[in-house]
């Protein structure tokens, strides 16, 4: 059975179409119309194995904050409808992935409990601003978004980090990581991997 999922979200503020498979590659093809965000869900691709086709577009005359956070959304949402009953898989994971001076562990239980816990940013992170367009805030809001939306409980924390493009990609990459492991059917499980038989 395919882990498949396609979503449209048009509001008045964005208009987001996105399809995902879980059993993929890593191929890609993204327009957010946010260039960073771009090569974050590019990365986020990559390193899940998850192909992911993005075209959004929404109202970044204002601020990229709208189409980033419904892109996310979206993200999220997609990947609950494809997990579906999550009968097989391994349910936890966790990844440490650096990027020069910069350190992010992703610890990620797929319960259908939405919780997000984001630790170790320095401060002034969250002004910082990436890429022209994309602020250091953006990254955690991200982060929620998606873990509120999937299902999922999500533990990010960056042990060490200087450089804020540094940062978001490492907390990106360390996501994806965590995402391909989560994910991953375990031929040793033959239902749903809870004790109460339901996710």
């Amino acid at each position: 059975m395919a882990r498949t999922a396609s979503i449209v979200r048009k509001t008045s503020e964005s208009n987001v179409e996105l399809s995902l498979d879980l059993d993929g590659t890593g191929a890609s093809d993204i327009d957010t119309s946010v260039p960073f965000f771009n090569h974050m869900m590019t990365a986020l691709s990559k390193h899940s194995l998850i192909d992911l086709h993005i075209k959004a577009s929404g109202d970044t005359d204002i601020d990229v904050h709208h189409t980033v956070e419904d892109t996310a959304i979206v993200f999220g949402e997609a990947l609950k409808q494809a997990l579906g009953d999550k009968r097989g898989i391994r349910r936890f994971a966790d990844a440490t992935v650096p990027l020069d001076e910069a350190l992010a562990k992703a610890v990620i239980d797929i319960s259908g409990r939405p919780y997000a816990v984001c630790t170790g940013e320095p401060q002034g992170f969250e002004f910082a601003l990436i890429g022209g367009h994309f602020t250091g805030a953006l990254v955690r809001h991200v982060m929620e978004s998606i873990a509120f939306h999937a299902g999922i409980c999500l533990h990010m924390q960056l042990i060490a980090g200087r450089d804020p493009h540094h940062i978001a990609e490492a907390e990106f990459k360390a996501l994806a990581r965590a995402l391909r492991f989560a994910v991953e059917p375990d031929s040793r499980v033959t239902g749903i991997p809870s004790t109460k038989g339901a996710l």
